[in-house]
C-alpha cells in the first residue's frame, strides 16, 4: 500500500530565493455597539478580501489597517479562500485580530504562485519561543491574588510578576519573572502604575491576565509579532465553549432553538426544551446555552432563520458550539471571542453514538447522505481517501483525531458520493483525488455510511468485504 500526502518529502515545495514579504498583525478594539471603522469587499473576478475604506480616527486606523490591504486571517482563521459572506468580523467580539498583506505584497505573492496559507502560518513565533499564557486568578481569603506586580525600573508601562509559592496566581499558571501584558482586557502599556493598582484593587474575586516569560517576550518583539490573546495558551479559564456532536434520532435532535434578548441586551440563539433521552441530551446539551457556531461556522451575528436552515441542511449529523450565558458575558467583558479557544476542547469522535447491532437495523430510518464541509488547515483536511483496486468509487479511510475532517462529521468507511457538488460514484480514485485537490477550500463532501449506501445501491460488493485498498491519499 503506497502512502501519499503531507508526509511525503517529494510533495514539499520550497524556494529559498523568495523575497522577504511580511504580513502585518492589526489589533482592533471597539466599544459595545460600535463598529471597527473599515469596509471590506471582494470584487468579482478578483482574489482576496480587500479593505476598501478606513474611517479617520477609527479603531481600524489606530490598529494600523490601511486602504487596499488584503485580509489573510481573521482571529487566526485563514479566510483568503473563503466566500466573502463567511468572513464575519462582527462576530469576533470587542477585539479583532487581522493578519494582512499590503496590496503590493499581495499581488506579488499571488503572481509568484506562492502559498498564502503557508505564508500566514509562518507568521508565528519561532521554535523555542513560548507562547503567552492567559491566566484566570481567583482571590483567596487571607492571600488575595497571591501576586506582586513590580514596575521595571526605567521602563514606563512595563511590569514583571512575582507570585507567592503555591498561591492562587502560581496555581493559575503565572511564573516568577513573567511580564504582564494585559489585564481584564486592558493593555498594560496604556496604564500608569496608579491606574493599574486601582484596577487590581477594584476587581471583586478574580482577575484575568495575559503574561509571557521575559525570554519569549524578547523573541516576539524581535520578530515584530504582537503579544495578544489570540496566540495564548489558556490556564484555568472558568468558562469554555462546548462542542456538541449530534446524530439525528427517529424524533429528530430533541431540542428547540429560539432567538432571545439577554439581560445584557445581546440578541442570541438559545437552546431550549431539551427532550429527555434525546440525542441533544445525550450529547450534553443544557437548557439556556447559547449557540456560537454550527459545523464550525460562526453564527452569533446571523439571522435566526439562517441558523435554523444551517442545522436542517446539515443532514443527519450536526456539530454545535455552545456556551453558557455567564460564559458569554465573561468573554464580552474581556473583549475577546470565546471561539478563539474552542478548538482545543472538541470532544473525541468516540462520542458519536455507536452503530446499532444488526438485529436492530430493521427499526431504523432509511439511511441518508450527509454533507460535510471542511476548511483546510495547516496539515490539510485531516483524512485519508481509499478505494477498491481497479474499481470506481472511493471511501473515507482514517480520520485524524481533532482534524477538520472529524469536526465536519466524516467517519471511517463513509462512501464519497459527491465532491463540491459533482457526483463521483462512478469515478476512479485518481479522478476523485484530482477533484479534491483542485476544489480548494472549503471542501464539500456528500458522504454516506458504507452499509447504508450498499443497501440503496444493492449492486456493489460492500466496501467492508475485505478487498484490498489501492492506496490512500492524505489531505
Amino acid at each position: 500500500m503506497e502512502m501519499k500526502g503531507i508526509d511525503n518529502p517529494a510533495l514539499v515545495i520550497s524556494d529559498d530565493t523568495e523575497p522577504d514579504v511580511h504580513p502585518r498583525m492589526c489589533v482592533l478594539k471597539r466599544e459595545e455597539g460600535q463598529g471597527f471603522g473599515f469596509y471590506l469587499s471582494k470584487d468579482a473576478g478578483c482574489r482576496g478580501h480587500v479593505v476598501r475604506q478606513v474611517e479617520p480616527w477609527s479603531s481600524a486606523e489606530l490598529g494600523g489597517l490601511k486602504k487596499g490591504d488584503r485580509i489573510l486571517e481573521v482571529n487566526e482563521d485563514f479566510v483568503d479562500d473563503k466566500e466573502h459572506s463567511t468572513v464575519r468580523v462582527q462576530a469576533s467580539g470587542l477585539k479583532l485580530y487581522l493578519l494582512v498583506l499590503s496590496a503590493q505584497d499581495y499581488e506579488f505573492v499571488v503572481s509568484e504562485g506562492r502559498d498564502l496559507m503557508s505564508l500566514a502560518s509562518a507568521y508565528r513565533p519561532i521554535e523555542g519561543c513560548s507562547r503567552p499564557r492567559l491566566c484566570y486568578i481567583t482571590k483567596e481569603p487571607g492571600s488575595g491574588l497571591g501576586l506582586s506586580i513590580i514596575p521595571i525600573e526605567g521602563e514606563r508601562g512595563r511590569y514583571h510578576l512575582s507570585p507567592v509559592t503555591d498561591g492562587p496566581a502560581e496555581r493559575a499558571g503565572v511564573q516568577n519573572g513573567d511580564r504582564l501584558i494585559w489585564i481584564n482586557g486592558a493593555m498594560i502599556s496604556a496604564l500608569s502604575y496608579a491606574a493599574l493598582s486601582k484596577m487590581v484593587k477594584k476587581c471583586e474575586d478574580h482577575v484575568t491576565v495575559l503574561v509571557i516569560d521575559s525570554r519569549s517576550e524578547v523573541c516576539y518583539n524581535r520578530m515584530g509579532i504582537p503579544i495578544i490573546p489570540a496566540f495564548a495558551k489558556t490556564h484555568n479559564l472558568p468558562y469554555r465553549p462546548k462542542t456538541l456532536h449530534l446524530t439525528q434520532g427517529p424524533q429528530g435532535y430533541g431540542f428547540l432553538l429560539r432567538q432571545e434578548k439577554l439581560r445584557s441586551g445581546r440578541i442570541a440563539h438559545v437552546l431550549r426544551e431539551i427532550d429527555p433521552c434525546s440525542p441533544a441530551e445525550t450529547a450534553g446539551m443544557e437548557d439556556g446555552e447559547l449557540v456560537l457556531a454550527v459545523n464550525g461556522e460562526q453564527v452569533e451575528d446571523a439571522e435566526h432563520e439562517a441558523v435554523v436552515s444551517k442545522i436542517r441542511q446539515s443532514g443527519q449529523q450536526v456539530t454545535l458550539t455552545t456556551i453558557s450565558v455567564p460564559g458569554r458575558d465573561y468573554y464580552t467583558q474581556l473583549g475577546i471571542s470565546p471561539l478563539l479557544f474552542y478548538e482545543d476542547h472538541t470532544p473525541k469522535r468516540e462520542q458519536f453514538p455507536n452503530p446499532p447491532p444488526p438485529h436492530q437495523e430493521v427499526h431504523q430510518n432509511p439511511p441518508h447522505p450527509r454533507l460535510c464541509v471542511l476548511h483546510k488547515e495547516g496539515a490539510g483536511f485531516g483524512f485519508n481517501l481509499g478505494c477498491v483496486q481497479n474499481k470506481p468509487g472511493t471511501y473515507i479511510g482514517q480520520v485524524m483525531m481533532g482534524s477538520a475532517g472529524e469536526r465536519a462529521g466524516l467517519c471511517e468507511r463513509d462512501v464519497v458520493v459527491e465532491v463540491n457538488g459533482q457526483n463521483v460514484e462512478e469515478e476512479y480514485f485518481d479522478e476523485v483525488v484530482r477533484l479534491i485537490k483542485e476544489g480548494g477550500t472549503p471542501l464539500s463532501l456528500l458522504v454516506m455510511e458504507g452499509l447504508g449506501y450498499e443497501k440503496l445501491r444493492n449492486a456493489r460488493q460492500p466496501v467492508s468485504s475485505g478487498l484490498k485498498c489501492k492506496s490512500h491519499e492524505n489531505y
